[in-house]
């Protein structure tokens, strides 16, 4: 077995990365392009304003997306690729009716990332989850999760600053 991120890294990693108004910035940028700032309410309405400003200042400290002059939030090649992984996430999702044969975008990729967490923290020699989360999976789903998870462990070590745990700060 290798050790691929250590458990916080995984934990860190998924809660930001499963974000709903995280994967709902992220994918609206890259199918309609930029988001004028001011226009970010407008074009998300279902997300709060809080939810919204979070989102926007998580993806900008991640480097996931930048303001341009001119027109607004656009993603970086690193929030493209992220882009990239969450549509294959919905797909595999999509086909295997994960977790329910109807189903949100955003909430198939959660629950894929949630599948896929226990396998980025300790490897099994067939790549594949560990059996309490296979158990749910054919296997004809399971084999094709290797994709999303190749994808996954491709971009997170491209990504090192989204597996960073913070220090807590020391008691004065």
């Amino acid at each position: 077995m290798t050790t691929l991120f250590t458990p916080a890294e995984v934990r860190n990693a998924v809660e930001l990365l499963a974000s709903r108004s995280l994967i709902r910035l992220i994918t609206e940028i890259d199918d309609n392009g930029a988001i004028p700032h001011r226009r970010l309410a407008g074009t998300l309405p279902d997300l709060s304003a809080h939810q919204l400003r979070r989102a926007a200042e998580a993806a900008r400290a991640h480097g996931l997306v930048r303001t341009a002059p001119g027109t607004g939030l656009e993603l970086t090649e690193s929030g493209s690729e992220l882009a990239d992984l969450y549509d294959t996430a919905a797909r595999w999702a999509r086909r295997h009716a994960f977790p329910t044969p109807v189903c949100e975008f955003s909430s198939r990729v959660r629950h894929v990332l949630d599948l896929l967490a226990p396998s980025l923290a300790t490897e099994r020699a067939d790549g594949l989850p560990r059996p309490s989360a296979a158990r749910l999976l054919s296997d004809e789903a399971e084999a094709a999760l290797v994709r999303p998870r190749t994808l996954l462990i491709q971009w997170l070590a491209g990504n090192p600053q989204i597996t960073r745990v913070s220090e807590p700060e020391p008691a004065a």
